[in-house]
């Protein structure tokens, strides 16, 4: 535990020092801004792909989703709690830099920014650290580590997130490479932050000859109230992806369409 704790401490601020420097080496046309930007995505799809990673082990390992157990469920929480509160600082920096060369610039400017900025990223990332780490850690018990390896690969669709974050930082949202993007974050958060929780519900029903709907009436009230917590911010974000794609695909038809009616 303990050296996994050290590892993530090392690890994800290490990699963000290191990528920041080596942009701001390669690219001078880019801003501190840009790097700092740039370097907070690189690594927040570091983390996704390792925790996605981590999730396919432990769900292609446990054959009963209850009881069968993998050492990945318990020891990737104590690296994921570093990443947490590395992130906060770098959601923090990004806003430093975007006041950077605005004249009212102070500490508390830029932290109250950085509060009603980020609001529901800060709330995720203090349910994930004060709620779910202890229920994953201790109160679970021995049981679900196929559920918390779920839980891990929901990160898939954080890189193409990132990506698209970092194409407009740039201003390429006119690019095919913006639009083959958009398409492929909705796929991901739609199969691994939404359906997720219909597999999982899926998953025990076929291990207990239950069907689908019969799930939610079989296993413990506080495990639906804490699913519907759960799916609640993934839903909240699709809907806000959805509208985005709207807006991309419905511009140029909506472009061609003004200039034939002139």
């Amino acid at each position: 535990m303990l050296l996994t704790l050290a590892w993530g401490s090392l690890f994800f601020p290490g990699l963000f020092a290191l990528s920041t420097w080596w942009l701001r080496r390669s690219r001078t046309a880019w801003t501190d801004s840009d790097c700092v930007m740039i370097s907070t995505r690189l690594v927040s799809s570091v983390q996704a792909v390792l925790a996605t990673g981590s999730g396919i082990i432990i769900i292609r390992s446990c054959k009963d989703v209850v009881t069968d157990r993998h050492w990945l469920a318990r020891e990737y929480v104590w690296f994921l709690i570093p990443y947490m509160i590395y992130d906060y600082y770098a959601m923090y920096l990004c806003e430093w830099y975007k006041t950077k060369d605005k004249s009212h610039r102070h500490s508390l400017t830029v932290f109250q920014n950085f509060l009603s900025q980020n609001r529901l990223m800060i709330t995720h990332h203090a349910v994930i650290l004060f709620a779910l780490v202890p229920v994953a850690q201790r109160l679970r018990g021995d049981l679900g580590d196929f559920f918390v390896g779920c839980i891990f690969t929901a990160e898939l669709s954080t890189p193409f997130v990132s990506l698209g974050r970092v194409l407009i930082q740039l201003k390429q949202q006119h690019t095919l490479l913006y639009k083959v993007n958009g398409v492929l974050t909705l796929a991901t958060f739609l199969s691994c932050r939404i359906l997720l929780f219909p597999f999982m519900y899926w998953s025990y029903g076929q291990q207990r000859g239950l069907s689908l709907f019969q799930v939610p009436f079989h296993i413990p009230f506080h495990c639906n109230v804490a699913n519907a917590f759960l799916i609640a911010p993934q839903i909240y974000w699709f809907s806000l992806l959805c509208r985005k794609a709207a807006r991309l695909f419905g511009a140029p038809q909506a472009k061609k369409s003004c200039q034939t009616s002139t």
